[in-house]
């Protein structure tokens, strides 16, 4: 008999995830179907976007060959019922405050910050780039840990150093750029390209970093088609852009600048994340998403 959800105790929401403790040494975190872009959570969500997450995930964790906080599999007898396939149970660890970021390819606030400064977190790259220009080499560009509605910020390496010290902050920059290096070659073996992705870090007792939260998602990465790839343009991606193109369109009449709550998205978008989800999935991991544990 699998455990109700209720008989843990509730710790934190996000955007996307739930999280509840299982006991004093063990987490469950739960994946919804939730999908956010531009610090607002949108309705309707996306039908099995939160299985698509945890199928990404635990295909990642177990193809990096680093440390990880999972301490059980998909089907795992802690997890209730109705949240088996979109669950994770994790190891309780002190999380370190840092959005560890790394980047291959030039765009999104990098670019910004590139065509302002000549430089992304404070890492000075060569002049003349342009919009999905591959870099001469991944960089480090960490980001602050925002609240629910805020955005994240980015900062430099030496503002990470001030806040965590200068060996964890080192530690952080290799093992980030060590697996998006990881992740990269193994994408690109299946014809994609991985232009940049986020990990979170907890600590083991002894201090040593490991993986967590979610890894290498579509809602996490940039995944762009290598046979379609053409710098000087924005590419088309894995992920939410189509939620993203679609709220900033003439046909969603929503203004960005305003407070107003984004509007519903029609099925049609709806039905094209979904697909687009399962996509990234399906191609990176050379697996079925119909065989993937559903509750």
């Amino acid at each position: 008999m699998r455990p109700a959800l209720d008989s843990y105790t509730f710790l934190a929401s996000g955007k996307v995830r739930e999280i509840y403790q299982i006991d004093d040494d063990t987490l469950l975190m739960v994946a919804s179907d939730r999908i956010s872009a531009y610090d607002h959570v949108l309705s309707p969500a996306i039908p099995d976007k939160g299985r698509i997450l945890t199928a990404m995930s635990f295909f990642w964790f177990d193809a990096l060959g680093v440390a990880d906080h999972l301490v059980g599999g998909p089907t795992d007898d802690r997890i209730p019922a109705d949240c088996v396939g979109r669950s994770m149970v994790v190891r309780k660890l002190p999380m370190v405050p840092v959005e560890c970021v790394a980047r291959g390819y030039l765009t999104g606030s990098g670019l910004v910050d590139y065509r302002a400064s000549g430089a992304v977190c404070g890492v000075a790259l060569p002049a003349g780039l342009d919009e999905s220009d591959r870099l001469p080499e991944p960089i480090f560009t960490p980001a602050t840990k925002a609240e629910q509605g805020d955005h994240d910020e980015n900062i430099s390496f030496e503002t990470v150093a001030a806040h965590v010290g200068d060996r964890l902050a080192g530690a952080l920059r290799d093992a980030t750029l060590d697996i998006y290096r990881r992740a990269s070659e193994l994408a690109a073996e299946r014809g994609i390209i991985l232009a940049d992705t986020k990990f979170e870090f907890g600590q083991d007792a002894d201090g040593s970093l490991v993986l967590a939260d979610e890894v290498l998602t579509p809602d996490s990465s940039r995944y762009w088609e290598a046979a379609t790839y053409m710098p000087g343009r924005v590419q088309p991606s894995f992920d939410k852009q189509i939620v993203r193109n679609w709220l900033t369109s003439p046909e969603s009449g929503w203004d960005r600048a305003s407070d107003e709550t984004p509007p519903a998205l029609p099925p049609e978008v709806v039905s094209r994340a979904r697909d687009r989800y399962i996509e990234a999935y399906e191609w990176i991991s050379q697996k079925s998403f119909d065989d993937w544990p559903q509750g």
